[in-house]
């Protein structure tokens, strides 16, 4: 009798040649985008791109020395290959900015319970203060105590003068 696999025991390990996946990191994109969109932001991407229209529109115009140009006078060429850059930058630099305002939006909640803790703290300190100061309009000040000393001095001279005289 041929043998059946066991529905309660793990079937074993098949070897594969394909190498094993890899987990997925689903932040990678996130930090491409930013990182995409730090860079169309700066002085550099903008003097590259100058450089390269330049360079581009002078090889291809139609005046100068016989050479093969590859996009005549309106640029179409060129103009596709900037319209396919910017329809692949307007999306990063959304994305970008959307887990940008993420991340400002959990500092925001985080500033906000911090700002409310240091309210309740002040509150509860202003409440402390105030009960010791009422408590010290009940303690006995020094000169307080002075005076009711000379007073008491002062009553003690006047029965000894009396049981004197």
């Amino acid at each position: 009798m041929a043998e059946r696999a066991r529905l309660d025991q793990p079937r074993e390990v098949r070897r594969t040649f394909r190498p094993p996946r890899r987990e997925s990191d689903p932040e990678r994109f996130g930090r491409f985008a930013e990182s995409t969109a730090r860079f169309l932001g700066t002085a550099t991407f903008i003097a590259w791109m100058t450089v390269f229209v330049v360079v581009w529109i002078a090889w291809n115009m139609p005046y100068g020395p016989d050479r093969h140009r590859w996009d005549d006078y309106p640029f179409i060429f060129l103009t596709l290959i900037l319209s396919l850059q910017a329809s692949y930058a307007a999306p990063l630099i959304l994305l970008a900015q959307n887990r940008q305002e993420a991340r400002d939006r959990v500092t925001q909640e985080q500033d906000r319970a911090s700002a409310a803790q240091a309210n309740a703290d002040m509150e509860f300190l202003a409440r402390e203060v105030a009960s010791l100061r009422l408590g010290i309009g009940e303690v006995a000040t020094r000169d307080f105590i002075r005076g009711e000393l000379r007073n008491l001095l002062s009553d003690l001279d006047e029965r000894s003068e009396a049981e004197d005289s």
